[in-house]
């Protein structure tokens, strides 16, 4: 009965979006306060009814339903319970279901929390919300549907993706769709100050928080698939340039391009007209992402649907929504001003540089995950293109974006002094090439190129300290006024640099890994060694485990540094009963910052076993970086100017008891 209700919720939650899509609209325009209100309500209800489906979907999950054709579809009754949960949205029609129910979050949110918005923009904003809602709500029913029954039901499910069957699906996923959907309040506001006709610094200040709220998440969502897929796939990479990758990597670049330039817009009134545009642009990046991951036209471990059908019904969900905004953009365009004027060695400078490099990056990914789908459809030629494209295009353009990083914050509003702020940054700078020269020198066999990435990752870190040390006065005043300007100092200011280091260390943990890693294909039987960086492997032999859905081949290691055992790893290769489906599952022993990673191949006649080993100096820094990178997102949230946003307007003062909303 659940099921039936849960379908039902979702039929409701679609004619309450179409309520909340037409009525707030008129309100806004006609300037009736009652049909204004019937946004924030409509949205709280949408998410409520949105949320009950998605528990009766969960429900069926949990309890095994296989008369639920998707529960038969993507789970079985011997899955520990964290993957039948996870496998709520481990397929196409659950995904869509946690697509939705963050959509109609971030709604909620907004009328909840929106109570300092102008009226019209509030309504104007939700309105927006609700065509995305409605069109996705039409989509799952008439495509998608979660809750299709079977009859008879059968006894027994077909399994998650072995694949899958991991914490990752977990995390990744809904942080993803965090990032993804999130943007799309910014793709509101857009829409909606189109439509409004008011664009100023108080729209930037309602629209950074939700910009750098989906920000985070998204920076933690693809971080987390890279590192699930470095140890899941057995294939010893954390980044491929796999086309499905790029659609998360793409919304991430122009989100950070709108980021730096709401700041702009917000302290200066400049760069209206682009940070509009950006907006428009970053969702319809995440629109583009959806569309290949659920269209059949890529094959990638990523993608989730094969159908045509829904690729074409997703097709005319992006036209509809990226062509209609960029007309209305059009048109409005030329009614918008361009806001203040500033020199070009300044703070906003120095972000218009980072938009530059940023959006042709954007650009370059875009063409490159584009084109192979544009030729084939044209000309029926298929071709790849793959990590040697990205790194000869996207690393250069990456290279003086970092380089003028550490100048920004440090540059003047409005006109700056570049040699003032150089001459403030030589100690970072001779940290930067102090380090350079060191892992030249130490590093036998190391690249320049290599000394000069890692020194690139240390000017990043080292100018993130130097601006909070020029903020905090250090060596200018005495220590406990310095202590009383740190403490001082905004929460985004912090914030900022936690996301600049964060860089940093990832810079320096990709180039560690690109320049030093090593990688020994072996066969070995037991008893035998093998080198993996500065330790010794030593091989143990197989033995079979049984787990709760799976049998598994397990090749069992000593890990020995000068002869002596440090630790033990183990590596295997999993069957899963259901689908019969093997899956290597790597063995990977931490050091510090480093890794020892292993993966099992096949048997061989003779009771050797193929053994792959790698050694990856500083590869966790990749990861933690992106931490870094989340956390200092997490912490400018936390700024009070954003938390108090824009002022409202006061009030009139013959308000009477009672009628305050």
């Amino acid at each position: 009965m659940i099921v039936e209700l849960g379908h039902y919720a979702l039929i409701m939650a679609l004619a309450t979006a179409l309520l909340q899509s037409v009525l707030p609209i008129i309100g806004a325009r006609t300037r009736d306060a009652g049909l204004m209100g019937v946004a924030p309500a409509a949205a709280i209800a949408s998410f409520v009814l949105i949320l009950f489906a998605f528990v009766a979907l969960t429900v069926s999950y949990v309890t095994s339903d296989f008369s639920v054709k998707n529960v038969w579809e993507n789970s079985h009754s011997m899955m520990p319970m964290i993957y039948k949960f996870s496998g709520v949205w481990g397929n196409h029609e659950g995904s869509m279901m946690l697509w939705l129910l963050i959509l109609v979050f971030f709604s909620a949110l907004v009328a909840f929390f929106g109570g300092n918005l102008p009226a019209t923009l509030k309504s104007n904003v939700l309105a927006v919300q609700a065509w995305i809602t409605s069109a996705f709500l039409t989509f799952v029913l008439l495509t998608s549907n979660p809750f299709q029954r079977l009859s008879p039901a059968p006894l027994e499910g077909r399994d998650l993706n072995p694949i899958l069957q991991d914490i990752g699906l977990a995390i990744h996923p809904p942080m993803l769709y965090l990032g993804y959907v999130g943007f799309s309040i910014c793709f509101s506001f857009a829409v909606a100050a189109l439509i409004d006709g008011r664009i100023d610094a108080a729209w930037a200040r309602w629209v950074r928080p939700w910009t750098l709220a989906a920000w985070t998440a998204l920076t933690a969502g693809i971080a987390m698939g890279s590192y699930w897929a470095y140890y899941e796939l057995g294939w010893g990479g954390w980044w491929f340039w796999d086309p499905v990758e790029n659609a998360s990597f793409m919304p991430w670049l122009a989100g950070t391009a709108l980021l730096h330039s709401a700041l702009v817009m917000e302290k200066r009134e400049a760069l209206k007209i682009w940070t509009i545009l950006l907006a428009i642009m970053t969702f319809s990046l995440s629109l583009l992402g959806t569309f290949l991951v659920r269209s059949g036209v890529l094959t990638s471990v990523h993608a989730f649907a094969t159908d045509p059908t829904r690729g074409i019904f997703i097709l005319c969900i992006l036209v509809a929504f990226i062509g209609g905004a960029f007309t209305l953009f059009a048109l409005r365009a030329q009614t918008l001003s361009p806001g203040g004027l500033f020199a070009p060695i300044s703070r906003e400078g120095a972000l218009v540089l980072n938009n530059l490099f940023l959006t042709t990056a954007t650009a370059t990914v875009l063409v490159g995950t584009l084109y192979p789908l544009v030729l084939e459809a044209i000309t029926g030629a298929k071709i790849s293109v793959g990590p040697p494209f990205f790194n000869l295009t996207f690393g250069p353009l990456m290279i003086p974006l970092l380089l003028a990083v550490p100048f920004g914050p440090l540059l003047a509003w409005k006109r700056g002094d570049l040699w003032a702020v150089t001459q403030r940054l030589y100690m970072a700078a001779g940290a930067a090439l102090l380090v350079s020269l060191a892992v030249i020198y130490f590093a036998t066999g190391a690249p320049v190129m290599a000394g000069l990435g890692i020194g690139l990752g240390v000017w990043l870190i080292a100018g993130s300290l130097t601006d909070i040390a020029m903020r905090s006065g250090v060596g200018k005043v005495a220590l406990p006024i310095m202590w009383r300007r740190f403490k001082g100092l905004p929460r985004s200011a912090f914030g900022g640099a936690l996301a600049h280091m964060g860089l940093g260390v990832s810079v320096i943990g990709i180039v560690a890994v690109t320049a030093f890693a090593t990688e020994n294909v072996v066969t070995m039987k037991p008893g035998e060694t093998t080198v993996g960086g500065p330790f010794t492997l030593q091989f143990e032999g197989l033995k079979p485990n049984t787990g709760p859905n799976y049998t598994e081949l397990q090749g069992r290691f000593i890990i020995l540094r000068d002869g002596q055992p440090v630790s033990h790893l183990t590596a295997a290769k999993r069957v899963f009963t259901a689908r019969q489906m093997p899956t290597t599952e790597a063995g990977i022993y931490t050091n510090g910052a480093n890794q020892l990673y292993v993966a099992l191949g096949d048997e061989l006649p003779g009771g050797g076993v193929v053994v792959r080993v790698w050694w990856k100096p500083w590869v966790t820094f990749i990861w933690f970086g992106a931490i870094f990178m989340s956390l200092g997102g997490i912490v400018s949230l936390f700024d009070r100017r954003l938390r108090i946003g824009a002022p409202a307007k006061s009030r009139a003062p013959a308000v009477a008891v009672g009628q305050e909303t």
